[in-house]
Formats: C-alpha cells, structure tokens, sequence
C-alpha cells in the first residue's frame, strides 16, 4: 500500500460524514463508509486492494479500536442493563431455535449442504455495526440498553461457533481461547478499579494533562494491541479483544479525557479504514455469473431479520428487532474459511457477504424509525 491510496481511502471515507450530514436522512457514517470501500475496491473500480497486508493489518486495528469505543459505551452499571441480561438470554434461545428451523428450510430450497452453517448465520449480531448507528442516531432508553447484551452475546457466541461449524477440528482451540479472553478482561477490570479505588489513575490523569503525555491513550492503545495478539495467537477474533477491554474500562468509569482521546484516534482515521476495508473486501461481481445466488442473499438477509423479530413476544420493539439482525463479522468469517476449505457452492461466498449488506441497510432504516419513535410525542 502507497501514501496515495491511504489518502484516496481516507479521502473516500469522508461519503461517511457527508451520508450522515443530513438531519432528516440520519444515515449513520458507517454504511457511507462501507459503500465507498465497495466503489473502490473488489466490486468497483479496484482502486486499493482489500487482501493487501498491510491494509488488512491496519484494518484490523480499527476493528480492534471500534469494538473498544462501542463496548466502553456499554452502561454495565445500569439497572436496566443488569436487568435485561436474562431477558436477552431468552430471546436469544428463541432466536437460535427460529434461525435453526430456517436454516434447514433455506438450505434444501437452494441445495446447499450446510444449514449448521446458516443457523449461526442467521442468529448472528454485529456489534460493530450496530454500536455506531445507535450512537449516531442518539437512541436511547430501556429497550436500547437491553438490546446490547443480546447483541453483544451474539455477536461472540456466534464468532465462537463459526469455526464449529466449518472446521470442527480447530473449535476447541477457539473456546479456550475465548475462555481466556474472558479471563484476562476480568482481571483487566480488577486492575484497573484497584488503580481508580488508590487514587492511582486520578494520578496519572492529572500528570498527563498537566505534561501533554497522553499517559491514559498510550496505555490504552498498549493493552489493546496486546489482547488483540493474544486473541490471533488463541485464533479467535480480536472482536473480543476490542470490545472486552472496552467493557473493562467502562465497568471501572472511563475517564472523560480517554474517550475524547479514544474518540479521536478511532473515528479521525482507524474507524473509517476498517469500514472502507470491509466494503473494499465485499465481491459482487460474482454474482453476475451466478444470478441464483442474489436471490440468496436476499432469502438470508429476510430469514435472518425475521429470525431476530423473535423480540416482538418478548415486547422488545421491532425496529430493535430489525436492528439486531445487523451482520458483519460472522459472515465475514464463514466466507474466509469456507472459501478456505472449499466447502461453499460458487458465488455463495459473495451472497452472504451481499446478505450482510443488506442486513446492514435494514438497520439504518430500522434506527431512522427508532429514532422518530423516540422523538414523536
């Protein structure tokens, strides 16, 4: 990668703000810096290429980064969010069970071997997309706090069972990976609540205000880079990484000068990278030889939005419900490594990577309803 694609990538990013300049259209600045990636890179013009490493590299920092800020934006100490943990266990027991039965009904419609597959497809949440519209769109209230463990727990579980399902030799590995994250992210919040409960980080804040250090941002971005190792190292997505640090730090009380710093870091360079990386990686042109295969992606994106409306018997509003349905990661995963493996019919690979488009448009609009439910007196 040269300093002039960096600049075009950065350059193109900004459709991002521009799409969410608006106050009437509200579109968050994620899928306008998604659709840019698709103009330039596999799909359209193949301005930057999305499998070069060290574009990958620095995307996969974002990644890492834009988990941290949306799991640092987690209100662990709410009430409501305590509350609604079982709640969003049951519904997402109902989910599995709904996205199980139409994964078998999609899979023998289009004669596709693998409906184990479709189901953690179809169950499956993005966190990384959803945090950024519900933070863009200024939702809140009850119903929104309570989405985010649902969408959190599905999101890694999820991660968790993709190499189940496809490569079922690896996927102790992955789980005790994940066990390990775990760990190190429950020690990461103990550590830290100890250095708050001492007077330690009030110390260390007051010296790198006074300094210009940055002390806060620097240790920060050190832990990250080294749970992100850990998670490559343990093969689990460093998903867990970004958004269990975030957890830690927002479980202690982020500082209010970190996450301006944060804020800065992520959404002034490695946030727009990561989500014009991701449209950049995105093929349809394959589907152009496989035309069946768009009306795929179509079927997955329906089954898996209706999987997630599962929510409305449990009076979660259906927009949230919309909103939940939102995929990125997941797919992402079994693309790679059916593709890998060799077990996905031609053009599958770019359907289901179509499908998560689609899913991802269904939130916006499912937000911008949200949004005007919220405000409408």
């Amino acid at each position: 990668m040269t300093l002039t694609q960096l600049a075009l990538i950065i350059g193109v990013s900004l459709i991002g703000p521009l799409f969410a300049w608006s106050d009437k259209a509200k579109i968050p600045v994620a899928v306008g810096e998604m659709a840019a990636g698709v103009l330039i890179g596999t799909t359209g013009f193949h301005l930057v290429d999305a499998h070069n490493s060290t574009f990958t590299f620095l995307a996969n920092i974002g990644f890492a980064l834009v988990m941290l800020v949306a799991g640092s934006h987690v209100p662990v100490k709410d009430k409501d969010l305590i509350r609604g943990i079982p709640q969003a266990l049951v519904r997402l027991l109902a989910i599995v069970v709904v996205s199980v039965i139409l994964a078998f009904i999609v899979t023998s419609t289009f004669h596709l071997g693998h409906p184990a597959i479709y189901a953690v497809l179809f169950a499956s949440s993005s966190t990384a997309i959803i945090m950024p519209v519900i933070q863009g769109l200024g939702l809140t209230g009850p119903a929104v706090t309570q989405l985010m463990p649902q969408i959190a727990i599905a999101d890694a579980g999820c991660i968790v069972a993709v190499p189940l399902v496809i490569d079922p030799a690896h996927a102790l590995q992955a789980l005790i990976g994940v066990i390990i994250m775990v760990i190190i992210s429950g020690l990461l919040f103990v550590l830290i609540w100890q250095a708050e409960k001492r007077g330690l980080q009030a110390r260390i804040e007051a010296r790198s205000a006074e300094r210009n250090l940055a002390l806060e941002l620097r240790i920060s971005i050190l832990l990250l880079l080294l749970l992100a190792a850990l998670a490559q190292a343990s093969k689990v997505s460093i998903m867990l990484a970004g958004f269990g640090l975030g957890i830690a730090l927002a479980a202690s009380g982020e500082p209010r000068r970190l996450a301006q710093q944060l804020f800065v870091v992520s959404e002034g360079f490695f946030s727009p990278l990561f989500f014009v990386w991701l449209g950049a990686s995105i093929n349809l042109r394959d589907l152009g030889s496989h035309p069946q295969m768009i009306l795929l992606a179509v079927v997955v994106a329906v089954a898996a939005i209706l999987a997630h409306l599962v929510g409305l018997f449990f009076k979660q509003p259906w927009p949230l419900g919309v909103m939940s349905a939102a995929q990125n990661g997941v797919p992402a995963a079994i693309v790679a490594l059916g593709m890998s493996l060799g077990i996905l019919s031609p053009g599958e690979g770019a359907a289901l990577l179509l499908a998560s488009l689609l899913t991802v448009g269904a939130t916006t609009l499912a937000g911008r309803v949200q949004s005007k439910q919220k405000t409408t007196p």
